[in-house]
This record gives C-alpha cells, structure tokens and sequence, in this order.
C-alpha cells in the first residue's frame, strides 16, 4: 500500500517551504520531493549568490568614481576565480540547512516526482499519496529555437565557473542579462546584448529602461533590440553569433554565449495527464485560489506559476496562501498589486506598481512626476553616475499606483512607495511627511 500524507509538495524552494510553514503549524503529515538542491534556484542558482557578485560589481563602480571624491586609487582588479570562490563560501551551507528544515517538518524524498493518478505521485521505484499535492517546482531557462543552441550556456554557469570569459553575448535582454553584463563589464569583459523585442526588460516602465539602457551603454555595452538571431557556431577561437538587425546579416566573435531569455515554469516532467491536471504545456490553469481547474486536489506556487512575476518572496507569499488554502479550505487570494522589484544592475532599477502605459490603458487619470536627479546635491554628494525617478499619482483619490526609480539608493526607496500605496497613504501625506535629512529618503517628497 502506498504511503500517504495530508499534502505532498513538489520542490524544495521558497514556495514550497511558504507551504510547509502553515501545513506544518498545522498539524499536517507532510512530504518533500526534491531533485535537486534544497533551497531552490534563488539560494543556490539565482539572486542570492548573484548578489555577491553584484556587491563586487558595486566597489569597482565606486573605485570608478573615487576621483570624484579626491581619492586616487590605482587601476583595480578583480580575481574572477577569488570572487566566484567567496560566492560558493556564502551560500554552501545552504542545501543542508534547508534540507535539515524540510526534514523537521515532514518525511523527504529525493529524486524527480512525476504523477500516475489524481492523488498519486512516483519518486524513483516509491508510489506516495496525497489528500493535496502541491507543484512548487519551480523555473528553468527558456529554451531557444535557435539552430547551434546547445552551445549556450545559462547563469548557472555564469555563478559557477571560475574562469572569466573576454567576451559574452547575451541572447535575451531580460533580467539575467542586464544584471550579468554590469557585473561583466566591470570586470573587463567585452559584453553584448542581442534582444528580440523593442525594448530590453520588456514588462518595465520604457521611460525607466531607457534610462538604464543608457548607463548600461556608457559601461561600454553593446545593445541591440529588434534583433533576430539566426544562429550559433563554433569558430577558430570561440562561437559565432549571427543574426538579423535592422535589414542586415550581422555577426560577433565571442568566447561565451549567454541564454538570457528568461525563464518558463518547469512542469513538463510532471507527467501532468495522469494526474488529471489541465495545461496548455506551458502553464497549469488554475483558479484564483492557486487551484487546479480540474483536479482540486493539486495546487500551484510559485515561479511554476506563469501568471506572477518570478520573484523569491512571491514564491514565499504565494507558498503560505495554498497552505492556508489547504488547511482552512479556498479562502485566500492572492493580492499582486503591489510587489516592488529591482533589476540588481549598478545602479538598480527599481519598480512598484503599474507603469505609465498600464496605468493610461486601465483609463486611470495620472499626474506624472519625472526626476532627473543627476544635479541634485545628494546625486552629486555621492557622485552617482545616473540618478532618475517617476512616479504615477491617481489625480482623483491621490494614491500613488506606479514608481519607477534608477538609482539614488531605488531598491531600498522603492519599499516606502510600496508601504504608502499597501496601506493607503496619499501622495500629499508623503510630501509633507519628516525625514532624516540629508538623505536620499528625504528627496521623496520631491520625486512626488
């Protein structure tokens, strides 16, 4: 007989530990399957050891502006290999003490989960049972249809090898891509971006992109959009990129070829028809309460998720709603208006709320403040190179319902944007409130 648990959950990352942490308080049996590390892509593979390697892209950017200051540093460099080995001494601790909580809560099992019933699931030779199974396994790159795309590689290996390239392509101008050619270009790498689109970052406010189009270019970047790669070959040396760019056939040599395209749910090895559960192969359809439409007994949390943005503390949030779903039947849904964000580039780009287009196409009347900060005392305090905001006020209930910063400390800015449109407090209250001057927190009464 195959064993059984009150909820089964697919993946070890932040979705299926925001589940775990209601199911468990609860009183429920629970099951772990994961195949991989514990933890998830943003511990392991993604934003927190990415960050480490942005945190070095920032002190070159400030030894870049020493000067500025009277400080005169000789020419820096950086020791790729040292860098790459402090990243992997940050977070190696991670898988195990994840899997130590996993362990604490529930029974684990390790290996690829694939379901053969409504409420049944195979890992390796075992059959186990669930009254709720959760699909929390997260995202992988997407795949690109691009003849010679196997010589790519993805920021798993951008994090993980030690050896820095001379020159990358990055395929896809998303958010991988920005973050990862700041760093890059820091570092001496000769760097450039091939997008399909208009527009890098393609779901963010134009105005904000531009801007950080911009300075990514004033670090010597190469940026195309409007691009259609046509195809990826070795040559003497490296890889040859060719592609289609305004009429033309174009090519760049390089050492590395990036998929920087994004990433899509990754359910196709779910074995998702046995278990009775509706999708269209890139997404399961689901209700508002992160329920299968047609099997009530599997839910979705996370960057398996198509409909929410890809981001480690939706996952969390998003986790801790199907368990509350579970434990105390379909009641929660999730709210998504208000999830600030930033694009870890140096400086970041930071976003909360709609963007001046979504806003004008819901037909809300906006007044819209545009700031380039770069001669203001505290920009030129702090010799920022590129220093920019907007921000989206509701004329008629004086709500803020969008900003958009690039720089001036935006990624921490961005959370008192996200408080006063969360709890309602108006745009007016916001410019007339008392901050600690001088600091870039206390500029927000003029970004309004």
């Amino acid at each position: 007989m195959a064993e059984s648990y009150d909820v089964i959950i697919i993946g070890g990352g932040n979705a299926g530990f925001g589940v775990s942490a209601v199911a468990h308080e609860a009183g429920k049996s629970i099951a772990f399957i994961e195949a991989r590390d514990f933890g998830g892509t943003c511990p392991n593979r993604g934003c927190t050891p990415k960050k480490v390697l942005v945190a070095a892209a920032h002190a070159l950017h400030e030894i870049e502006q020493a000067s500025v200051h009277g400080i005169e540093v000789s020419p820096p460099k950086l020791d790729w290999a040292k860098l790459i080995g402090r990243e992997k001494e940050m977070i190696g601790f991670i898988p195990d003490a994840m899997r130590g909580v996993a362990e604490k809560r529930g029974d684990v099992f390790r290996g690829e989960a694939r379901f053969v019933g409504p409420k049944s699931v195979q890992v390796g030779d075992r059959v186990i049972q669930g009254d709720n199974i959760v699909i929390a396994t997260g995202s992988k790159p997407r795949p690109l249809p691009i003849p010679g795309a196997e010589h790519m590689i993805t920021s798993d290996e951008v994090l993980s090898d030690d050896t820095l390239p001379t020159s990358v392509v990055f395929i896809g101008g998303g958010v991988i891509a920005m973050e990862f050619s700041h760093v890059y270009a820091r570092a001496g790498v000769q760097v450039t971006i091939l997008e399909a689109l208009p527009q890098l970052l393609p779901r963010l406010d134009s105005d904000a992109v531009a801007t950080i189009q911009a300075e990514t270019e004033r670090l010597g970047v190469t940026v195309k959009t409007g691009v259609k790669v046509k195809e990826i070959a070795p040559s003497k040396g490296g890889l040859t990129v060719l592609y289609e760019h305004e009429g033309g056939d174009r090519h760049v040599e390089v050492e590395r070829v990036v998929n920087g395209a994004g990433r899509i749910a990754n359910i196709d090895g779910l074995n998702l028809e046995a278990g009775q559960i509706e999708h269209d192969g890139l997404r399961i359809l689901i209700d508002d309460y992160l329920r299968s439409t047609s099997n009530p007994s599997v839910w979705v949390a996370g960057d398996a998720l198509v409909q929410s943005a890809q981001l480690s503390p939706l996952a969390t949030y998003e986790g801790r709603i199907v368990g509350q779903n579970i434990v105390n039947g379909p009641t929660q849904v999730p709210d998504y208006r208000v999830v600030p964000s930033a694009v870890y580039t140096v400086p970041a780009l930071s976003s909360v709320g709609l963007s001046e287009v979504d806003a004008r196409e819901k037909g809300i009347d906006v007044a819209v403040t545009t700031a380039d900060m770069s001669g203001w005392f505290s920009t030129k305090t702090y010799a920022e190179t590129v220093a920019w905001s907007k921000v989206l006020v509701d004329k008629q209930s004086d709500q803020i319902v969008g900003a958009h910063m690039v720089g001036h400390h935006g990624e921490e800015l961005i959370h008192l944007f996200a408080l006063a449109m969360r709890h309602n407090i108006v745009a007016s209250d916001l410019k007339t409130a008392l901050y600690a001057f001088p600091t870039f927190s206390a500029d927000m009464k003029s970004l309004i």
